[in-house]
C-alpha cells in the first residue's frame, strides 16, 4: 500500500484493476521516472517508448475490437494516474491519442476508416492528433474559421489550429472545420500538401511532450476522409469528455508521486538536528495533501464507475476535471515548498508536475469553463456569455 494511502483505496479495486495497475506503475518507474528529468530538461518527446506503451494496451485502451483492449473506464483512470505520477506530458500522449484521435473514429467515423486506421492506431503504428484550438478559438470553439469548402467530390481546408499535441510526429490529423452545414470532422494525413505542423517553442510546462501549430493551405481530401457521423460541435466534445476523465485521475496521480517525494525527502532532511518530517508544519502539509489526494482519488473512482455503467453526465466530469486539477496543483506546490531550495532542481519532481499542472488545468477547459459548465447544472442559466 502506499503511503499516501489513508483508507485502503486499493481495497475498492478489483483484482484486474489492481493487476493493471501494478503493471503500468511498474513500467512507468522502470521506463519513464529514470529518464523523465533529461527528457523535460532536452524538451524531448521519447517516441521510443510508444511502442511499449502498444504493449501494454494502453492506446486506446478504453475502445472495444480493431486491436484495442477494450478495458473497462475505471481500468483507464487507473492508468491515467499511473502514467502522470511519470509525468503529465506522456500521460497526454495517451489521452492525445487515444480519448481524441482514436476516440474520434471510433465513434464518429465509418466502419471503413476504423478498420483502416484504428489497429494501426492501436499498435502504436500510426500517431494521431486532434485539432480543434485555434489562435482566436480556445474555450469557444464555435468561432473556429478553419473552414471546409467542397469542390466536386473533394474537400479543400484552410485555416489554423494551436496548441495541437503531437502535430508534428503525427502521420494523421482529425481537423474539426467549420462547413456550409456546421462544424465537421476530417482525417487529414499529415504529409497531405499544404498541411504544415510545427512545434512550439520554448516553453516552461510539459516539455517532455510536443504541441505545435497547424497551418491548413488548400489541403485537398476525397470525400471519404470526412467522419460521417460527426455533425455540429457535439462531435469534438464526445472526444473532449474522453480526455477530460482521463485528467480527472492524472492529476491525482502528479500529486500523489509530488506528495511521495516530498514524504522521502523529509524524513531524510534535518534541520536543527531533527528531520523535517519530525516538525508540526511539514506533518500539517502532508497531512493536509494525502487528505486531498484521497479525496480526489475516491472522487475519480466513483466517476469511473459511473462512466462504466453509462450514468455519467458532463458536469459530474466537470467537476472531477476542475476539483482534481486545482487540488494537484497547489499539492504540487507545497510538496516543493518541503524541499525548499533543493525543489527547484530537476533531482526532484514536484515543481516539474507544478508547471506541468499549470497546462493541464488549462486544457481541455479552464477552471473558469469548468466552474461554468457546474454553474449552469445548478443554476438552470448559462453564464457563458
Amino acid at each position: 500500500m502506499l503511503d499516501s494511502d489513508l483508507i485502503g483505496f486499493d481495497s475498492l479495486l478489483s483484482a484486474e484493476e489492481r493487476q493493471l495497475q501494478t503493471q503500468v506503475r511498474s513500467f512507468v518507474d522502470t521506463a519513464i521516472k529514470p529518464n523523465i528529468a533529461s527528457w523535460y530538461e532536452d524538451a524531448v518527446f521519447p517516441l521510443e517508448i510508444v511502442p511499449e506503451m502498444a504493449k501494454l494496451g494502453l492506446l486506446g485502451m478504453h475502445l472495444e475490437g480493431y486491436g484495442c483492449a477494450g478495458r473497462s473506464a475505471v481500468d483507464y483512470g487507473l492508468a491515467a494516474a499511473e502514467l502522470e505520477a511519470g509525468d503529465s506530458g506522456l500521460r497526454t500522449f495517451v489521452s492525445v491519442q487515444g480519448s481524441l484521435a482514436m476516440s474520434a473514429i471510433y465513434k464518429h467515423g465509418s466502419e471503413a476508416q476504423k478498420q483502416t486506421w484504428l489497429p494501426q492506431m492501436a499498435a502504436g503504428e500510426v500517431i494521431g492528433c486532434f485539432g480543434l484550438t485555434e489562435p482566436s478559438a480556445g474555450s469557444d470553439p464555435s468561432a473556429m474559421t478553419t473552414f471546409a469548402r467542397r469542390d466536386g467530390e473533394d474537400w479543400v481546408l484552410n485555416g489554423s489550429k494551436r496548441w495541437i499535441g503531437l502535430a508534428s510526429v503525427a502521420q494523421i490529423a482529425i481537423i474539426w472545420a467549420q462547413t456550409e452545414d456546421g462544424v465537421r470532422g476530417f482525417i487529414v494525413p499529415t504529409d497531405s500538401e499544404g498541411f504544415t505542423a510545427k512545434p512550439i517553442e520554448p516553453k516552461l510546462s510539459m516539455r517532455a511532450s510536443i504541441q505545435c501549430d497547424i497551418e491548413l493551405t488548400e489541403v485537398r481530401l476525397p470525400a471519404d476522409a470526412r467522419l460521417p457521423e460527426a455533425k455540429g460541435l457535439r462531435g469534438p466534445f464526445e472526444c473532449l469528455n474522453e480526455a477530460r476523465y482521463g485528467i480527472i485521475w492524472g492529476a491525482m496521480g502528479a500529486a500523489r508521486d509530488a506528495w511521495q517525494v516530498a514524504l522521502d525527502y523529509s524524513k531524510q532532511r534535518l534541520q536543527f538536528d531533527k528531520p523535517l518530517s519530525g516538525y508540526q508544519f511539514t506533518q500539517g502539509k502532508l497531512v493536509n495533501m494525502a487528505l486531498e489526494i484521497n479525496k480526489g482519488l475516491l472522487l475519480a473512482l466513483h466517476l469511473g464507475r459511473l462512466k462504466d455503467a453509462g450514468h455519467l453526465q458532463p458536469h459530474q466530469i466537470s467537476v472531477g476535471k476542475l476539483n482534481n486539477c486545482r487540488e494537484a496543483i497547489e499539492i504540487a506546490r507545497d510538496c516543493r515548498s518541503i524541499l525548499g531550495g533543493n525543489g527547484i532542481t530537476m533531482e526532484h519532481s514536484p515543481l516539474r508536475h507544478a508547471n506541468n499542472l499549470e497546462s493541464v488545468r488549462t486544457y481541455e477547459g479552464t477552471d473558469e469553463v469548468h466552474t461554468l459548465i457546474i454553474g449552469n447544472k445548478i443554476t438552470g442559466t448559462p453564464a457563458f456569455r
